[in-house]
């Protein structure tokens, strides 16, 4: 009696290898549908990568603008003045701050390397026929290292021009180019408020800071020559203090409240008449919303991933019905279902696979370009693509599931006479 028992099905290896090639003979025999159905997830994966790495270069620009203002940095600042009811003030802000603070923190303050009072002011800059009003720093020779300045030509004024109140500046950039069009301001002689100062040097550019202020619309001066020959004022607008290293910056900063709010006999209980700004709480804030705003719009750009997986269960649905026959035919030679779900399985993993792909190639195109043309700042972000990618295969076989049980629970009987 002949042995009607079935034939062992082939190796898995071979099995899924047949598969595929044949899901890959069925695939391009309908060109334009693929190409369609692969759409989706190709604009999904490219939108992912080209999203994720504008939002990775935005953030990467914040954070280079608080390193440049130096991540050791607590800036002390005079708080604003109060306004009271129904009084109005004229006074804008407290004028306590000192250059004595400065030299009381420098000498009293654990954990400080450097320290250095400035003050502020916008002035009328006159150089010939040309104007500008801008910012005019004044901050002791210590402050350059401190707040990371750079000369670009000429030199930086030092100590013993601060002391002799030296009527010397050092331009930005953005002040030079808009006051020396084409020239060097190195050894001019402009007025700032009507005070004449020799040109000793040009910084090199350092951006926008964190709170979107060109730092190279600035002039700089010896704080001698500002408080007493320029501004005329005994009080400082601010004081830099530089810490040793990162991790004794908040009890420096407790240590400085503490000691101004003794100096200022501020009484317990009531507000500092001073605010202080760490850095590093500042770095923090800045790198967390970055963050958050990277992960939303690479989740927005991730439901182009959903839609491309809703076009890959439509395409399947229709390859289904039409394949009916076919699916009865196989049946009926001897495939089992689990044959079919495989086979249906592995199209879809093939479509969203080969989407993936197209897609990663198109939004590191995007980024690149996106960079080359001055758009937008990038970073690509290769774990982001090859998550793109994972996920496009993913949302490929989940969507293809159904499609793929709907195949295989076909009765061959009635495959057969689908018409």
């Amino acid at each position: 009696m002949a042995d009607r028992r079935r034939k062992p099905p082939p190796p898995l290896p071979l099995h899924l290898s047949r598969n595929a090639i044949l899901s890959c003979q069925i695939l391009a025999a309908r060109k334009l549908r693929t190409l369609l159905s692969m759409t989706g997830v190709v604009v999904g994966v490219g939108a992912v990568i080209l999203m994720v790495s504008v939002g990775r270069g935005a953030e990467k620009r914040v954070l280079d603008r608080i390193h440049s203002m130096g991540t050791d940095l607590l800036i002390v600042n005079a708080a604003p003045a109060r306004l009271m009811i129904g009084r109005e003030r004229t006074v804008a802000t407290v004028t306590t701050l000192t250059p004595a603070d400065a030299q009381a923190i420098r000498e009293e303050c654990r954990g400080v390397v450097a320290v250095t009072p400035a003050v502020n002011k916008s002035l009328v800059v006159i150089w010939e026929g040309n104007n500008r009003t801008t910012t005019i720093t004044g901050m002791a020779a210590e402050g350059f290292h401190i707040r990371n300045v750079v000369p670009g030509s000429g030199r930086l004024f030092d100590a013993d021009e601060d002391h002799s109140r030296q009527r010397v500046a050092i331009l930005g950039p953005t002040v030079a180019s808009s006051l020396f069009p084409g020239n060097d301001p190195v050894g001019c002689q402009i007025r700032i408020g009507g005070v004449p100062f020799s040109v000793i040097g040009v910084t090199q550019a350092r951006g926008v800071d964190a709170n979107g202020i060109d730092q190279d619309d600035i002039i700089m001066v010896p704080l001698e020559t500002a408080m007493h020959r320029l501004l005329n004022i005994p009080y400082v607008h601010s004081i830099y203090v530089q810490a040793r290293d990162i991790p004794s910056m908040p009890r420096v900063e407790s240590d400085v409240r503490a000691l101004l709010r003794e100096r200022q006999r501020v009484p317990p209980g009531r507000p500092d008449s001073f605010t202080i700004q760490n850095q590093i709480n500042l770095l923090k804030t800045e790198h967390e919303a970055a963050r958050s705003m990277t992960l939303l719009i690479g989740s927005v750009a991730g439901i182009a991933l959903l839609v491309g997986g809703v076009g890959i269960l439509a395409v399947m649905l229709m390859t289904v019905r039409e394949r009916t026959h076919e699916i009865g035919l196989r049946r009926a030679l001897g495939a089992r279902r689990r044959d079919i779900q495989t086979q249906f399985l592995i199209e879809a993993a093939l479509l969203s696979g080969a989407g993936g792909l197209l897609g990663v190639f198109a939004g590191v195109l995007a980024a690149s370009a996106t960079a080359a043309f001055g758009l937008s700042d990038t970073i690509l972000s290769w774990p982001a693509a090859a998550i793109g990618f994972a996920f496009s295969v993913t949302i490929g076989l989940v969507f293809g599931l159904y499609p793929a049980l709907r195949a295989a629970r076909l009765e061959p009987i009635a495959a057969l006479r689908f018409e």
